[in-house]
């Protein structure tokens, strides 16, 4: 699903879960074209989707299902026309499978056709964390704008996936202290703190979900790791987390939206009125479609970027693009959210003034 390609090719993630639908593509498609104008990124937005629970399928079903799908898109997808990348429940290898599969049907080896692909076959050095990196260097700048010092701030994090996973641990790294993480069974919490090693061999080495897990921590529930009192909370789960039943118990001073859509439009009625710093998923989270467009770059261009130069790359357009919504905010007398609209869409507006209709 394509929503606008005013400003250059449809970008977007492909997503394998049993609830997709269309209308859930449709808006995830529009949120990708406020996503890359308010990062200024040259891409309209795009989403696709398959109605499926990969956990249940073999390793030979998920790539047939896969190459069949990428065979239905091929004439809609390509380098200079939709891009896609992974989303919930896609990952590296399926993304390998459809630049493998768009190549064949072409006759020749097209890696530009997709983003998000392992290293050895065109991918990009620092695509894994960029979601969370980005979220590092929005926390830096929001915590400057509201004068917290990020050494030594309390953060929670909901979800413990790739995004809430690597966010929690370069924040972390940068200093944090890291009170709180969850999955989607339940969360741990210590207010002295807790070590994202220790959490990540829960997870990946010993096998169990952090409900299971046992060690110097409470558990908490989801709901209750929202309402903590913390520096900085990120929501990096699913959407619609904080509503307007729970905002006026949320006593987070920043919310960083790590996940699309956290906040419902009446829980951020009630976070602006309390006075909560929410710096918007569209320009939050865009760490991820930032460096996919540097994997696309490098692709066309056969000329890969060492890792340092993709973090130095993304941390300029992450830190411009949150000055940019932060004086808008501020000259306008509105939110962070109604500001990166603002920016996004005038940003649309202006590539649709200059390029006409035709014919």
């Amino acid at each position: 699903m394509q929503h606008n390609l005013a400003r250059g090719p449809a970008k977007g993630g492909i997503r394998y879960h049993p609830s997709t639908d269309l209308d859930e593509v449709k808006a995830l498609a529009m949120w990708m074209t406020w996503k890359c104008a308010v990062v200024g990124i040259p891409y309209g937005g795009a989403k696709g989707g398959v109605a499926v629970d990969p956990k249940r399928l073999s390793e030979a079903e998920l790539e047939r299902l896969t190459r069949r799908y990428a065979s239905e898109i091929q004439i809609i997808i390509g380098p200079e026309k939709d891009i896609p990348a992974p989303d919930m429940g896609t990952d590296a290898r399926i993304m390998a499978w459809i630049m493998d599969t768009y190549s064949m049907n072409q006759g020749y080896v097209v890696p530009g056709v997709v983003t998000g692909k392992p290293i050895s076959v065109g991918g990009t050095r620092g695509r894994v964390d960029a979601t969370g990196r980005g979220i590092l260097y929005i926390a830096q700048e929001a915590c400057r704008a509201r004068g917290i010092s990020l050494e030594g701030a309390t953060v929670a994090v909901q979800g413990f996936g790739n995004v809430g996973s690597n966010a929690a641990r370069l924040l972390r790294s940068q200093g944090c202290r890291l009170v709180a993480v969850s999955d989607v069974s339940g969360g741990v919490y210590n207010p002295k703190g807790l070590e994202w090693h220790e959490l990540q061999s829960i997870i990946k080495e010993q096998g169990l979900s952090l409900s299971q897990a046992k060690g110097d921590f409470d558990h908490i529930s989801n709901a209750e790791l929202l309402e903590l009192p913390v520096d900085i909370l990120v929501p990096a789960a699913l959407e619609n987390q904080i509503t307007a039943r729970n905002a006026p118990r949320v006593r987070a001073k920043i919310i960083i939206e790590g996940a699309n859509g956290p906040t419902t439009p009446e829980a951020d009625l009630i976070l602006h009125e309390k006075n909560v710093f929410v710096v918007p998923d569209i320009l939050a989270n865009a760490g991820g479609v930032v460096v996919s467009y540097f994997e696309w770059v490098q692709d066309l261009q056969s000329f890969f970027w060492e890792e340092e130069e993709v973090n130095l790359r993304l941390k300029r357009i992450m830190t411009r693009s949150f000055d940019e919504v932060y004086t808008l905010a501020t000259r306008e007398g509105v939110s962070m959210r109604e500001a990166a609209y603002m920016l996004a869409l005038r940003r649309e507006e202006e590539a649709l003034r200059y390029r006409g209709i035709f014919p």
